[in-house]
């Protein structure tokens, strides 16, 4: 039986009251697929309703098996999909897309230090030089 060695090892400083050196990003992290994403918007959101997969894959006119997979990440839907099962929760398509891209900015900053500069109107902290929403990516862009 082989034992592999961690990746990282604990850093103890070798004199008093030096700080450990800063971890490098791990590379191997990735970013959330924006499938994924997209279904925990449309599973959240029809469990916030207290709705059926059945219920909702019906009034959506497509199969409950599918819009189970969409939910999980598991299938890349068509925005044809997306919208009929949008809809069906009383949402846009733009509803559906903003909530999303609004969990990528979540989940994509939850791990990233936020540095001094003023608060915006939504509570977000705004980088020196940027707009008002502190990042440089201020578009929701879908292609298709």
């Amino acid at each position: 039986m082989t034992s592999e060695a961690p990746d990282h090892a604990p850093v103890i400083p070798l004199r008093p009251g030096q700080a450990p050196p800063a971890r490098t990003p791990d590379p191997t992290a990735r970013e959330p697929l924006w499938r994924d994403l997209v279904g925990d918007v449309l599973r959240r959101e029809r469990l916030a309703q207290e709705r059926t997969l059945k219920d909702v894959a019906d009034a959506a006119r497509i199969s409950m098996p599918y819009l189970s997979e969409v939910e999980r990440g598991r299938k890349e839907a068509s925005s044809e999909v997306l919208a009929a099962a949008a809809q069906a929760l009383g949402l846009g398509l733009g509803d559906l897309l903003s909530r999303a891209h609004g969990e990528l900015v979540r989940v994509t900053s939850a791990g990233r230090r936020v540095g001094a500069g003023r608060l915006t109107g939504s509570g977000h902290r705004a980088a020196p030089g940027r707009g008002v929403s502190g990042s440089a990516h201020n578009g929701l862009c879908l292609a298709a």
